[in-house]
């Protein structure tokens, strides 16, 4: 009605947040786009299956900034300021604190390995929406039954992600369900090594035992032998870290990211007869 004359929808994740209303209200809304443009083949295969065009659909994966997160060596500032101690390995989710992102089995996981490793401390780095405080405020219950009262700590939210990555040894991302993650490839870039649920689009970033760790999603006991592992082992750690930027840097660069949304909207532009 406005004469538009290309219309884009974006589809980011695998729905989980939607009602079945929802969903249907989006496949609608979504018959009136030229295309629809997903950040993971995960989610296009998805739509396809619940009943969206194929030949409608493209795949952009989301980008990442590579010069703010080109990794700098650590100084031990967030250390200080969460009254850590200097020595110890840093092991950490940064994510949305959501049933949907899997925490209760990262806090089993980090229980079997603080059995192992009395000196590792584990972070939660974000914050919930409203809807999900009573989920947070059970999971620093669960903790504190776990007797991680004192080794696990929920930050909040933070802004200053790239700083806490370039601390860490680990960084974890325990999702029941994830369209493609800009923390995981974020991590990936930093230059640490990585363990992903092996749902949605993790492991087209994550290709388990090269780029990073897959593991089954509700699975602590295997999250735990994944990070023993990275912490057992300082040269597969270091491969897995190089691997895992080297991947960021050959596909999931943002110029790449900016010259292919340029690309389809020129050839949307052009299939309309517009000049782009």
């Amino acid at each position: 009605m406005a004469r538009v004359p290309v219309i884009v929808a974006s589809i980011r994740d695998m729905g989980v947040y939607l009602t079945r209303r929802q969903l249907d209200a989006q496949r609608v809304v979504c018959r009136l786009a030229d295309r629809v443009v997903v950040n993971a083949e995960a989610i296009r295969r998805w739509l396809i299956a619940d009943g969206y065009d194929a030949d409608r659909i493209d795949v952009i994966r989301n980008g990442v900034d590579l010069e703010r997160f080109t990794r700098p060596r650590g100084r031990g500032a967030l250390r200080q300021e969460l009254g850590l101690p200097a020595e110890g390995p840093l092991i950490a989710v940064l994510c949305r604190v959501s049933p949907t992102k899997g925490l209760e089995y990262f806090l089993q996981a980090a229980a079997i390995v603080a059995a192992d490793r009395p000196d590792a401390r584990f972070l939660i780095v974000g914050q919930p929406e409203p809807r999900d405080r009573e989920y947070q405020e059970g999971l620093v219950t669960y903790a504190a039954r776990l007797g991680l009262e004192r080794r696990v700590i929920f930050t909040g939210l933070r802004l200053d992600v790239a700083e806490i990555l370039s601390e860490l040894v680990v960084s974890v991302l325990p999702s029941l369900s994830e369209g493609l993650s800009n923390v995981l490839l974020e991590s990936m870039a930093t230059g640490i090594p990585v363990i992903a649920t092996g749902v949605g689009g993790n492991p087209e970033a994550v290709e388990d035992g090269v780029t990073g760790l897959l593991v089954p999603p509700r699975d602590p006991a295997a999250l735990a032998r994944a990070v023993q592992r990275i912490l057992h082992n300082r040269e597969l750690a270091a491969r897995l870290g190089h691997a895992g930027r080297q991947r960021v840097i050959e596909r999931f660069a943002i110029d790449n990211v900016i010259r292919q949304t340029e690309q389809l909207y020129e050839r949307l532009l052009k299939e309309k007869g517009h000049a782009a």
